[in-house]
């Protein structure tokens, strides 16, 4: 199972990197103009997403118009070790620095550690997703282990190369309640 992940993985990302980084962010903002339409958006008071890197979506924009709508951002931090993750409100992108994976997440001391119960819509990162909002990670297992504990709303943001047929499931396996996409609203 996990070589049949490794190679979807494999070729899910090598799809992704033909994209012309123009392609790229006209479809980020394609995409992300459907899910401002979405009445989970709009009544969310508080929003978890990550600081994407390519070939994700770009949720730059996303975090920004979150502020501008008076949203609360929370964004994750990942802890190595314990293979944790937590989510901190974040005000402005002076509160992030660079660490693990070239990840640009939250400094602890600079922001407030918010819990499950309190986030609304989480904007889960993934690299394929199904029909039926089953999800292919990078493979750390962060949000597996989280998302039992989260009782709000799901939502994947995906390039179309992102969308497959099927994916090896596990029992861990959470689902995306909604897929947001450059062809509209999937799920």
């Amino acid at each position: 199972m996990k070589s049949e992940k490794q190679r979807i993985r494999s070729a899910v990302l090598n799809k992704l990197s033909t994209l012309s980084m123009e392609d790229h962010q006209q479809l980020s903002e394609l995409i992300a103009h459907t899910l401002y339409q979405q009445p989970y958006w709009k009544k969310a008071r508080t929003v978890a997403l990550t600081v994407s890197r390519m070939p994700e979506v770009d949720t730059e924009p996303i975090i920004d118009r979150a502020w501008q709508e008076g949203k609360k951002v929370v964004l994750p931090r990942i802890n190595k070790e314990t293979r944790e993750m937590r989510f901190y409100e974040v005000d402005t992108t002076q509160q992030l620095e660079e660490t693990i994976f070239q990840l640009r997440e939250p400094i602890p001391s600079l922001t407030i550690h918010r819990l499950p119960s309190e986030i609304d819509l989480m904007i889960v990162p993934g690299v394929a997703f199904t029909d039926e909002g089953h999800r292919l990670g990078l493979g750390g297992g962060y949000y597996d282990r989280y998302l039992p504990y989260f009782e709000g709303t799901t939502v994947s943001l995906l390039f179309p190369e992102q969308h497959i047929d099927s994916i090896p499931i596990e029992a861990h396996d959470s689902l995306i309640h909604h897929l947001v996409s450059t062809m509209g609203v999937l799920k």
